[in-house]
């Protein structure tokens, strides 16, 4: 090997490779040509890089395509290059803002010399086709702050140069030009535009610069992209699905939820939503206590030294509800300092660990008014919360015992499998970092042993700890983040908790926070639109409609409803006069599993029709078949 070569380990088409090149040569070079679907980018050595880059020492380097999260982040983010592009073509005096990468699409914020609407969608989207077209080589280079301001300032962008002027001094900053249009950008980005299939404009909508209602009003396009044709034809059927399922107008429509204009941020649960909300936290209750766990309730509001002691004031108070009358006050949007504050109220022993405790009290956390998005976003909320005291000995059990609870839940809700993204200490923490670095180790350990596949995601650990989410697949095949367990050795020490080893010595106990719902309120979305309002017999609100076809009939439907009620069934009599085909209808509208048909002959035989949402009409049957095979039906997937 030559003294200016290179060994690189790589990933491709399922195996790894290492391979030996001249330092100086781009990743391009090395890039499979065929591959399907093509290479748009690289990890190398974890971090996301141009097809472009040149590799000067040696490393690990793997493909991104548009199948992965990053690749089509990527892909993404050059699609917001190209929006751009086309509105400085068509308005050249623009000025441009930033443009991300989102989930299924992205936008760009920018100021344009006139207003623009709906009906200019269609012809900036033209313009992107064009750019496409021309398949422009899209390049980085990497320049001086005083470059950097000179240029943009040449091409009246003072948007850029705010954005220059606020970052650090050793920053590096670095540009991408395609064809006329330049940006400033940390990228990566595809080699060119001609990588970029095609676009669909889907929005436009009015944002303040950086959030921020003090800044001017920017005008915000919102766009999707794929490789293909067919592949955003498929994305917009999903949509359209998606549409029809949005938890807002199922939620109303089944008389479970509602907001409000009064109450922004806040849920309006009607009976059936609260019988649904009830199934759901039985159901959390009664996963977790056969392992151990008790439950307490704590105030909903604190003093501000509370906050101060635990470093939420600090870290998370743009989130919080404060309240300065008397005194300074904060409605809690977490469980956590209340449960420290239990735990320290009594000497504890060594033998009394781990103690878990879960809490349902409710919790609120200020969301901008823009970002609210019914049950999925939300200002007022509660959590299956619950905190784990434990000794240092017992992580990596208490871990492992977390994440066989969080697959439990994806298997009980027919979410699939779970991925897991590991989180790392973020810019601003409490500690020191040796102690991160411990609780790194002991949590990624913990992890191991599970052996389950997960991702790193660096820097986005909670400020006292680093953390596991859990992201949940629905049947429109979106991606949730549904559960998190995070690790904590800072609040204990932030609250000087200890227990009292078997040598009668005080030790610093470990947290371990976990919520595996989540917000019950998030959840109940999710499931909603994962099962488009039809939820499973077990868990939905309404399990069983009884339909007598006229009055004479009424009693017999009672007993019924009675009989079913005292198995723990949720059942409802439908005795209004109307046509039996109207009530059909109605209960196959509202999505109940199961209507019970009592007519004169299954009166008089002791029989009831049964259709379902599944099958339709099964025919009469006996009523004691009928009634064990509800029964049967309502077991929960944890009392199998």
């Amino acid at each position: 090997m030559g003294a200016g070569d290179v060994t690189l380990l790589i990933d491709g088409q399922g195996r790894q490779e290492t391979v030996t090149v001249t330092g100086g040569t781009r990743l391009l070079e090395l890039a499979p040509p065929a591959q399907e679907p093509p290479v748009l980018a690289a990890l190398l050595d974890g971090r996301p890089v141009d097809l472009a880059r040149p590799v000067f020492e040696p490393g690990h380097v793997a493909w991104l395509s548009f199948r992965d999260d990053p690749g089509r982040r990527v892909f993404r983010h050059s699609s917001a290059h190209l929006l751009a592009q086309a509105l400085k073509r068509l308005w050249p005096e623009t000025k441009l803002g930033t443009g991300p990468a989102l989930e299924d699409g992205y936008y760009y914020d920018a100021e344009p010399p006139v207003p623009i609407t709906a009906q200019d969608l269609p012809r900036i989207q033209e313009t992107m086709a064009q750019i496409v077209a021309e398949n422009l080589t899209i390049e980085r280079k990497e320049i001086s702050r005083e470059e950097a301001m000179r240029l943009f300032a040449e091409r009246h962008e003072p948007y850029k140069l705010e954005i220059i002027e606020g970052l650090a001094e050793d920053a590096v900053i670095s540009i991408y030009q395609q064809g006329e249009f330049v940006d400033l950008c940390a990228g990566p980005h595809v080699p060119s535009t001609g990588f970029i299939g095609t676009v669909r404009l889907t929005n436009v909508s009015g944002a303040y610069w950086r959030g921020d209602e003090r800044n001017p009003m920017m005008t915000r396009v919102y766009g999707t992209s794929f490789p293909s044709e067919d592949e955003l034809q498929q994305h917009l059927k999903r949509v359209e699905e998606a549409r029809l399922r949005d938890h807002r107008r199922v939620g109303r429509e089944l008389g479970l939820v509602q907001f409000r204009e009064e109450a922004p941020g806040f849920a309006f649960w009607m009976p059936k939503g609260v019988r649904l909300y009830r199934a759901l936290e039985q159901f959390s209750r009664d996963l977790q206590g056969p392992l151990g766990y008790e439950e307490v309730m704590t105030p909903w509001i604190y003093r501000a030294e509370l906050w101060k002691q635990s470093g939420h004031w600090q870290n998370f108070r743009d989130n919080m509800f404060v309240i300065a009358a008397d005194e300074e006050m904060a409605v809690k949007p977490m469980n956590c300092p209340g449960h420290c504050l239990l735990f320290k109220s009594e000497t504890r022993s060594y033998r009394e660990l781990p103690i878990k405790w879960a809490d349902y009290s409710p919790l609120s956390r200020f969301e901008r008014s823009g970002t609210l998005n019914g049950l999925l976003r939300v200002r007022g909320l509660h959590q299956d919360d619950a905190h784990l005291y434990v000794r240092p000995d017992q992580i990596e059990e208490q871990i492992f015992e977390c994440v066989g609870l969080v697959d439990t839940v994806a298997r009980a809700f027919d979410l699939g499998q779970m991925e897991i993204e590991f989180s790392t200490r973020p810019e601003e923490y409490l500690g020191d970092l040796q102690t991160w670095a411990r609780a790194e180790a002991d949590l990624e350990a913990a992890l191991r042993r599970s052996g389950r596949a997960y991702r790193i995601n660096p820097g986005d650990g909670a400020f006292y700890g680093p953390k596991l989410d859990f992201y949940a697949t629905d049947a429109l095949g979106r991606r949730w983040q549904l559960s998190t367990v995070q690790l904590d050795y800072q609040l204990p020490e932030q609250f000087d908790l200890h227990y009292v080893d078997h040598e009668g010595k005080p030790r610093r106990p470990v947290m371990i926070h976990r919520a595996i719902l989540g917000s019950l309120e998030r959840f109940i979305g999710i499931l909603i639109e994962h099962y488009g309002g039809a939820f499973p017999f077990w868990l939905a609100p309404e399990q069983v409609r009884v339909l007598p076809i006229t009055e004479a009939q009424e009693a017999w439907a009672a007993q019924i409803a009675g009989d079913l009620k005292a198995d723990g069934i949720r059942v409802h009599v439908d005795d209004r006069r109307e046509k039996l085909g109207y009530k059909i209808r109605a209960a196959q509208g509202d999505r109940v599993p199961v209507m019970l048909v009592a007519g004169a002959r299954e009166a008089e035989a002791g029989q009831v029709g049964v259709r379902t949402r599944q099958n339709g009409d099964e025919g009469p049957k006996p009523w004691d078949d009928v009634r064990a095979q509800m029964r049967a039906l309502n077991r929960r997937p944890i009392d199998a």
